[in-house]
């Protein structure tokens, strides 16, 4: 019926989890189904082919040919980071909560979800709440209105939909970030493209300049700049003009300019790695999240939407603190990153012992600064692995009253799990950026001896199809 790489038209008909739209082929075998990422129901769609199954395809989004009837009018430009913009928030968040629902119960086996199903968080904001955003410099661009791909341009943006190679120019603002910056993107563009540097040629892997890298806090209402670029040419870039040009028309808003080389050709390389170089400012800004401060650098994980990681956060910690804890049990914040969580924790326990654990060493090292700016003394850090630091410590046996878990998008490695459930905690509070490697997580704790016994949702990425989950996991008497 198809073949990969082969573009197609379809309609789509219903939601799956992630954000993956679902048409329906009817066959003498029934119906075929598609699976298109970021197509919405009611729409009718170009797709690419990219997987073949005997009963299904996987499919990635090249271009909406009709509009849904949920969609409406927008002032934003739109990105392929927010390809549901046009869609009203509330539509959004009921084919995010079903069809979540749906797949969390299915791979975890857990039939009474809906039964147990807490809150559906939406955020606060609906528009402009990222505090980072990551822009692309390409010689290649793509021309929306045309479809039209130019060769020896410098495009400044966002990565065309299901490409790696070029780029739409960012005109006007794309309503996930600081409108202020969006709209400063295309005089920074004429002004870079007169330098006369070559905008990065993705396939060639030649060029200067590749990404800008933008951080924001909002209680500082200020940025934090990082320019990424190759040494090819470098002796020709004035590191003074670019810093006066931006000071010029921003002002007060920069908090700090860095610039980066980054001489690393591969595709997937973490952009900022490289040489890098503060220019004008701080290497940080400030957050505030629930009355504490967090100095974050631009490496930093911190949560991408500070006010509706309030909120999850909060649940987090109703579900670890709605049970009377004894003075002698610790709470364990495993997979702590830079311990905004277990800080927060610390704030509520009433004196409960908290102790954080994360791999990396520098979040680490960010996490015990925070807790002294922020007089958090009721709270321990170790730069250590889960899976390692569990068995080194037996003395914690018997003494964990509640366990916070706050993973990778990938979940926790087997054997971790299994020394988690091995410490016998009486509560489990999992926080996820990907409810479906939460769910066969679950599957592991229930057949433990664990209850699930609350699960709530967060919208914490409006007009995308991501969605985070809490779940509290409670241990079966025996």
């Amino acid at each position: 019926m198809f073949n990969r790489g082969q573009i197609v038209e379809l309609e789509i008909v219903d939601y799956a989890f992630g954000g993956r739209g679902i048409a329906k082929i009817a066959t003498e075998d029934g119906n075929f189904i598609v699976f298109v990422d970021n197509a919405f129901p009611g729409q009718t769609i170009s797709a690419k082919i990219t997987t073949k199954r005997k009963k299904h395809a996987e499919a990635s989004l090249v271009d909406v040919i009709k509009r849904s009837d949920y969609e409406t009018e927008t002032q934003f430009q739109e990105i392929s980071g927010g390809p549901y913009i046009r869609i009203p928030l509330t539509i959004q968040g009921k084919h995010k909560e079903k069809s979540t629902l749906e797949t969390f119960s299915r791979l975890s086996g857990i039939r009474n979800i809906n039964e147990i199903f807490d809150e559906f968080i939406e955020s606060p904001e609906a528009y402009f709440y990222r505090n980072k955003m990551e822009y692309s410099f390409s010689s290649i661009e793509h021309v929306p209105e045309t479809g039209e791909e130019i060769d020896d341009a410098f495009a400044l943006g966002f990565k065309r939909r299901g490409t790696w190679w070029k780029v739409e120019n960012l005109l006007k603002p794309s309503g996930l970030f600081d409108a202020e910056w969006e709209s400063f993107i295309p005089t920074l563009q004429h002004f870079l493209k007169e330098t006369k540097l070559p905008a990065w040629h993705p396939p060639k892997k030649i060029g200067f300049y590749r990404h800008i890298v933008v951080r924001k806090s909002f209680q500082q209402n200020q940025l934090l700049i990082n320019l990424v670029t190759s040494s090819e040419g470098i002796e020709h870039f004035d590191r003074k003009a670019f810093v006066d040009f931006i000071l010029a028309k921003m002002g007060e808003r920069i908090a700090g300019i860095q610039h980066t080389i980054n001489d690393n050709v591969a595709d997937r390389a973490k952009i900022e790695n490289g040489e890098n170089k503060l220019l004008y400012g701080d290497p940080i800004v400030i957050e505030n999240l629930l009355g504490l401060s967090f100095e974050i650098s631009m490496e930093s994980f911190f949560q991408t939407n500070p006010k509706c990681a309030e909120l999850l956060y909060t649940k987090a910690l109703d579900y670890v603190f709605e049970e009377k804890i004894d003075s002698d049990k610790v709470v364990l914040d495993l997979f702590c990153g830079t311990g905004t969580i277990g800080q927060l924790a610390a704030k509520r326990s009433h004196g409960i012992k908290i102790i954080g654990v994360d791999i990396v060493e520098e979040a680490i090292t960010d996490a015990k600064r925070n807790a002294d700016v922020n007089h958090i003394d009721k709270i321990e850090f170790y730069a250590a692995d889960v899976g390692k630091f569990l068995k080194e410590r037996p003395e914690l046996q018997g003494k964990i009253a509640s366990i916070i878990l706050d993973p990778p998008r990938a979940g926790i490695a087997p054997k971790t799990l299994q020394k988690v459930i091995d410490l016998g905690a009486e509560n489990i509070v999992y926080i996820s950026c990907n409810p479906s490697t939460q769910a066969r997580d679950a599957d592991t704790l229930v057949q433990a001896g664990y209850e699930l016994l609350k699960f709530s949702l967060a919208d914490q990425f409006p007009h995308t199809g991501h969605i985070e989950s809490i779940a509290k996991f409670k241990k079966r008497k025996s």
